[in-house]
């Protein structure tokens, strides 16, 4: 299962949509297109794409939205619980695409950083 978080208005979000349709999936795995702004993910969901992604928190999210100053989400006191909980509320701070396959996930900006989860080296490396 592939499972995409879009949002149908960002360009980089439906090119990565296209490239997993078009060229990635070719063994035809089912595919779960969240529009994430209409279902967001709830905290539970988010902390399960930050372990898939690695990383910090921080880089999922969408540092020049506006409900990022709002939220004072500059801070750096800030815990994980409560950006999630940020994020959760206020989906639009969701980086986006997030493309998952595997247990693995990645940020598909550019759309072309999804070609990673499709990489047969990388697969053979997590067994």
């Amino acid at each position: 299962m592939i499972t995409i978080y879009h949002n149908p208005r960002c360009s980089k979000s439906r090119g990565a949509c296209e490239l997993v349709a078009t060229t990635l999936n070719q063994a035809n795995e089912p595919v779960e297109v969240i529009e994430y702004l209409k279902t967001p993910p709830t905290v539970e969901q988010l902390r399960s794409l930050h372990a898939m992604l690695g990383g910090s928190v921080r880089d999922m999210i969408r540092s020049g939205e506006a409900e990022y100053a709002a939220l004072g989400l500059e801070r750096s006191d800030l815990s994980d619980d409560q950006l999630y909980e940020a994020i959760a509320r206020h989906p639009i701070l969701l980086q986006r695409p997030i493309v998952v396959r595997n247990a693995r996930a990645v940020i598909g900006r550019p759309p072309e950083n999804v070609a990673a989860l499709f990489d047969p080296a990388a697969e053979a490396g997590r067994g």
